[in-house]
């Protein structure tokens, strides 16, 4: 199940990020906002990749 592998991940990347938002929002800490930024746009791309293994997957029922 690649896809269950992917949610996974996806759910481990935006684990891995609540450490720098709160070093960025509470400590005003530039560096760890930009690894969070990073961060989302890994989001983004993981999300838009398993949105279309969804809909491929249920395009083929």
């Amino acid at each position: 199940m690649a896809s269950i592998d992917k949610f996974k991940e996806l759910k481990s990347v935006i684990d891995g990020l609540e450490n720098d938002a709160e070093k960025f929002y509470s400590k005003a800490n530039s560096a760890a906002g930009t690894r969070v930024r990073k961060g989302l746009q890994d989001v983004k791309t993981l999300a838009q990749s398993l949105r279309l293994g969804i809909q491929d997957l249920k395009n083929k029922k």
